[in-house]
Order: structure tokens, then C-alpha cells, then sequence
């Protein structure tokens, strides 16, 4: 029986291909795809991302069903959320200027099977994005014609009476995006023109909707009579809040079209920044302008702007509001559609994916396989599901990423800069730093015992701390850290601050509702989480971090990223639990991927470690003693041909 069992070494080996990172060319900047987008055009890009599909698909819906008025304030904690998490992108876009966002920063960082378990909820959440707004761009088009396109489908097509589907087959949303599709094709240049058009109309619009809006206000529909200004209380708010988080997807485009940017270092956290203040900015004002109009709970969920003109007498302000948020959708659907291709492109070089979805068209610079078949399986969701679960689904994927890439910014301000060794002369042997290499945590091999001792004597003259290592100021208090290699007890501190956030934000969400917990256990369990979480982040704290590079880096780290991580989890268990079903089917299904194409035709599968030429081998065990710990390692019986053993190289010298 027991020869069925694993060997330790075997799971120790499949555990290291699991949590494998990538390894990145030496030229970065180098690319098969065409780099022509400046920062104007990323900074369009994500605008478009966002305003058209935060402003015309879910204000109306958050303000009538979960937040009332206060969808104002769920928008403003969303915004700050996203902030948190854009930052985090912005570092990592311009660190890694390589397409494949949230997957790519996971991947550099964290590990091989968190990276594609990130790019698959991606891959899920851009075609989920493009799909719900090919929906609303619909709805908006038949409301101007009086849903005359809805009515002709219901009576010569028919209805379907099935939870999660749609009530009736949308050929409209499915046509637009067959159509966005082909014009994708034809190169990022053209994507980026078309949605320079759109994105002016889409701006045009915003004001005409602030402007006629705070002339039509009317304060008593935020009075107590109407329902008050949060009808449904923080609960509301926050729920609200998670679902709001679909608004602020558009910024990702932009980092996964970093590898696209002429100078991405500059170009992608401008963009970002730029970009994420005006949508946010445009969300809280239309908003507010929205539910002053007319009372939230009368608004029209599908086509809220253009419904609340109609009723207020001026159809032709609602006319044209209809007009232009389709035109405002248009750069929705560009974005995504841009973006989707390209996440898988970077999945499938890195031979994660399969190997189809990695060709770029020779002229147009474009994965145009990508973008034909997951532009066809977009048109079949638009075709069939309805919006609101299709929005619902969206947000936990979104999240998800989000909380991965702040904890992949974490570990790698804690992480040793891997710097290749210069080239060494023939015949010479290299110095001792040049053979240590970068901490990775594995055993290290030197070619002879004084070697070894002119390192030691090298590092005790070091007053330098490299990143990873306990600062000094702390080493009194902490030294049994000291053992560790560089980065080793920051990564356990990273595992430990999610694991306390996960704890934390159940029993805030659970546990008066679902756990009823008495007083004394919840205000416990709240102590014991929060100390946890606490004590995780000053571990990482006491810790030295890489110097300022001269590309962009978020502030206040460890504290910004581990304030998305927790907020990022609480909106994630604020979610009702058939999204969570749904979501663990999906990761089933994308696990059986990893685990029967990804795993084996990995990239770094493929990678081998080169044969090193060493005369005689030590293992060297950190310990306070030199002398007890270094143990010699018999060469091998058969030297390598053309190369002198152990001992008559020790003799010539």
C-alpha cells in the first residue's frame, strides 16, 4: 500500500512547479505586437472602459434595487477601492511593461498556478463585461423605438422561462459585437481611432446630462417622504458598493495593453491615474443627478438616463441621451474586446493556453485567432443570459484580481532584484558574489571552500541590507527571523495577512446574520482577526524593501495594498452565494486546464538548468557556525569529459 503514496520529494517537486515564476527577457520592451499607443490613447482607452458602462447599465439598477440614492456613496467607496487596486497596476504596468495585466503581475511574482488561475477568471471577466453592455447597448436602441425590436422577438422568436437566461434571444447585442470584432481586427491603430470618436461623443453627452440634470433636480426626492437618502442602510451601501466595482473595470485595459504603449514606464500610470479620476468623478455627479431627477424607486433599470427625461417631459433630451450612450457602449465593447485577445495572447506564449491563441497576424500585428473565436463565444453570451446575473458574475472576478496584484506588489518590494552576473574571462574563475546568485531559497554551490570564506568575510563588511532582510534597527528583538533567507518570511506573512483578512471580513459579513454569534464571541473573534492582520503587516514592515526605481511605485506599502486586500475580500463575501457557485464551477473547469494542458506545456517546463563546471561542491546551511556547517559533497564518479576531477584541480592550485 504504502508503495502507491508520493514520495516527499515528488510532491515537493510538483509543489515547486505549481508556485514556479516567470522568467522575463532581458529586453522587456521587445514584441511581435506593435507598439504605437500613447498616453492620450490608454488614457481613451480606459475612459471608455469605464464611463460607458458605470453610467448607462448600473446606476439605474443599483439605485432602484439595492442602494437607493445612496448609490453616491457606493460609487465614492468603489472608486477608493479601485484606487487602491490602480495603483498597484500602475506599478506593475510599468515595471513589466508586458501585456497580460493581472495574470502577467501574478505570474513575475507569485507563482505559475495562481497566475493562470487569475488570468482565467480574466478571461472570464472581460467576456462577461463585453457581453452585459452588448446587452445594455440593445435595450438603450430599443427604448428609442419604443422596444419594438424586443416585441418582435418575443412574438416571432419566442420567450424562454429559465433562471440566469435571458427572457428573449438578443440578435441585436450578439450582432454589435460581431461587428465590434471585425473591426478590432484590423489593429490597435484602428481600435484606437474609433474609440477616440466614441470617447468625444460619450464625453459630449456627460455634460449635457449634468447640466439639463441639475436644472430638472428636485431635493424632495431624497427626502424621508421618498424613501430618504439610503433607504436600505450600510447594507445597502455596501452591497451596492461590490457591484459597482463593474464600473471601475476599464482601468485594467491599460495595463494589459502595456505592451502596445511606446513608453509604457511614463504611459501607464498617467493613463491610469488620469483616466480612473474622470470616470469617478462622472459617476458620483450623474448619480447624484439621476436620482434627484426623479424618485429612485420609479427608475427604469435597463434604460434609466433616457427614462428619467421621458418623464420629465423632455423627449428629446431623452432622445439624445439614448444616442449617445450607445455611442458611449461602443468604446465599452472596444475595450474589451481589445483587451480579452491579448490576456489569453500572453497566457498561451507562456504556453499556459493553447498554442493557437499565441499567433499575431503578420500585417495587422494583432492574436487575431483570439480575437475571432472569443468575439463569437461573447456574441453567445450576449445572445442568451441576462444582464443582471451576467454583472453579478463579473465582480468576483474583478475582485479576485484585484486582491492577487496587491499581494503580488508585496512580495516583490520584498524581493531580491535578480541581477545577471557579468561575463567572466576564459580561464578565471568567477567571484564569490558573481557565483552566490539571487536569494531563491535553494541551496547554494561554490567551487572551493575559500571561496566561501571571502564571502563571509564580504557580507559581515556589508552595512547594506538587501531587500527581504530584517532591518537592522529590529535584529535585537528578532533575531531567530535571521535564519530565514531574504523574502522567505515576508512571503509567510503575506499568506498569514490574507488568511486573517479572510477571517476578519466573514465575521464582519456572517457573523450577526448567518453565524449568530453571541456579543462576547464576535467582539473576540474581531480582536484575535484584527491582531493578526496586524502583527502580519508590521512582520513585513520590519523588513527592507527595494530602493525607488526610476519607474512608478505606490506609496505607503505594505499599508496600501493590504488595506485593497482586505477591502477587496469583504466586497467579495458581500456577493450572494449562487455568484460564488458559479465561480467555483468556473475555477473547476479552468483547473482541469491547468492541470491537462497548462502544467505541461509551460514555458518554464521547458526551461533546464544549465550544467555548471565546479571543481568541488558545498553545501552551505545558514547557522551561527561556519566550520560545523559546511559539508563537502563527493564529486561525481564520471567527471565530464574534457574536464579535469576534483583533486587535480585543488593540486594546480
Amino acid at each position: 500500500m504504502a508503495r502507491w503514496l508520493p514520495r516527499s520529494t515528488d510532491l515537493t517537486r510538483f509543489c515547486q512547479k505549481l508556485n514556479r515564476v516567470k522568467t522575463l527577457e532581458d529586453d522587456m520592451m521587445e514584441t511581435s505586437l506593435n507598439r504605437c499607443l500613447s498616453t492620450v490613447d490608454l488614457t481613451l482607452l480606459g475612459i471608455g472602459g469605464m464611463v460607458g458602462s458605470g453610467l448607462y447599465v448600473l446606476t439605474g439598477t443599483v439605485a432602484k434595487e439595492i442602494a437607493g440614492p445612496a448609490v453616491i456613496v457606493s460609487f465614492i467607496i468603489a472608486g477608493f477601492a479601485s484606487l487602491l487596486a490602480a495603483l498597484c497596476y500602475a506599478e506593475f504596468g510599468a515595471r513589466v511593461p508586458k501585456t497580460g495585466s493581472a495574470y502577467m503581475f501574478t505570474y513575475v511574482s507569485v507563482g505559475e498556478i495562481w497566475a493562470f488561475l487569475i488570468g482565467w477568471n480574466v478571461l472570464l471577466e472581460y467576456m462577461i463585461g463585453g457581453a452585459a453592455v452588448a446587452r445594455a447597448w440593445s435595450g438603450y436602441l430599443d427604448s428609442i423605438f419604443n422596444h419594438k425590436i424586443k416585441n418582435f422577438t418575443e412574438t416571432h422568436v419566442g420567450t424562454w422561462q429559465v433562471p440566469f437566461l435571458a427572457h428573449y434571444p438578443d440578435f441585436l447585442a450578439a450582432g454589435i459585437l460581431l461587428v465590434a470584432t471585425a473591426f478590432i481586427s484590423f489593429g490597435a491603430k484602428v481600435s484606437s481611432w474609433l474609440n477616440h470618436i466614441f470617447s468625444a461623443i460619450s464625453m459630449g453627452v456627460i455634460l449635457f446630462i449634468l447640466i439639463m440634470g441639475f436644472i430638472l433636480a428636485q431635493p424632495k426626492n431624497w427626502s424621508a417622504q421618498e424613501g430618504g437618502f439610503a433607504p436600505r442602510g450600510l447594507s445597502g451601501i455596501m452591497a451596492g458598493t461590490a457591484t459597482c466595482f463593474y464600473a471601475f473595470v476599464g482601468f485594467d485595459v491599460i495595463a494589459a495593453s502595456s505592451e502596445e504603449a511606446r513608453n509604457p514606464q511614463r504611459a501607464v500610470p498617467r493613463a491610469i491615474a488620469f483616466s480612473l479620476g474622470l470616470a469617478t468623478g462622472a459617476y458620483i455627479l450623474v448619480s447624484m443627478v439621476l436620482t434627484l431627477m426623479v424618485p429612485w424607486y420609479t427608475l427604469d433599470p435597463d434604460s434609466a438616463l433616457a427614462d428619467a427625461f421621458y418623464r420629465r417631459g423632455y423627449s428629446w433630451a431623452g432622445f439624445l441621451v439614448a444616442a449617445g450612450s450607445i455611442c458611449a457602449m461602443n468604446t465599452v465593447l472596444l475595450s474589451n474586446l481589445f483587451s480579452l485577445p491579448r490576456i489569453v495572447y500572453a497566457m498561451a506564449e507562456d504556453g499556459l493556453f493553447f498554442q493557437v491563441f499565441s499567433r499575431v497576424h503578420p500585417r495587422t500585428q494583432v492574436p487575431v485567432i483570439g480575437i475571432v473565436v472569443f468575439g463569437v463565444l461573447m456574441a453567445l453570451l450576449a445572445l442568451i443570459f441576462d444582464l443582471e446575473a451576467l454583472v453579478q458574475f463579473l465582480s468576483i472576478g474583478t475582485l479576485l484580481a484585484y486582491t492577487f496584484v496587491a499581494a503580488s506588489i508585496i512580495v516583490l518590494r520584498f524581493q531580491q532584484q535578480k541581477v545577471d552576473a557579468p561575463a567572466q574571462p576564459a580561464g578565471r574563475r568567477p567571484s564569490p558574489e558573481a557565483s552566490e546568485g539571487p536569494a531563491t531559497g535553494e541551496l547554494k554551490e561554490y567551487e572551493s571552500f575559500s571561496d566561501k570564506l571571502q564571502l563571509v568575510d564580504g557580507d559581515k563588511s556589508k552595512e547594506q541590507r538587501e531587500p527581504g532582510q530584517l532591518k537592522a534597527a529590529f535584529e535585537p528583538y528578532l533575531e531567530f527571523l535571521s535564519d530565514f533567507y531574504p523574502g522567505e518570511v515576508v512571503t509567510i506573512a503575506v499568506v498569514t495577512l490574507m488568511v486573517s483578512a479572510v477571517c476578519l471580513c466573514s465575521i464582519l459579513v456572517f457573523g450577526n446574520t448567518h453565524l449568530h454569534l453571541p456579543t462576547w464571541s464576535y467582539s473576540l473573534l474581531l480582536v484575535l482577526f484584527s491582531l493578526g492582520f496586524l502583527l502580519s503587516l508590521l512582520l513585513i514592515w520590519a523588513h527592507e524593501q527595494q530602493r525607488s526605481t526610476q519607474t512608478f511605485q505606490i506609496p505607503l506599502v505594505p499599508l496600501s495594498p493590504a488595506l485593497s486586500i482586505v477591502l477587496n475580500i469583504y466586497l467579495m463575501l458581500k456577493l450572494n452565494y449562487m455568484t460564488w457557485l458559479r465561480f467555483a464551477i468556473w475555477l473547476i473547469i479552468g483547473l482541469l486546464v491547468y492541470f491537462g494542458y497548462g502544467i505541461w506545456h509551460s514555458k518554464e517546463n521547458l526551461r533546464e538548468p544549465k550544467p555548471q563546471r565546479v571543481s568541488a561542491r558545498y553545501v552551505v546551511f545558514p547557522s551561527s557556525s561556519l566550520e560545523e556547517t559546511v559539508q563537502a559533497v563527493q564529486p561525481s564518479p564520471q567527471p565530464a569529459a574534457g574536464l579535469p576531477d576534483a583533486d587535480t584541480e585543488e593540486s594546480k592550485r
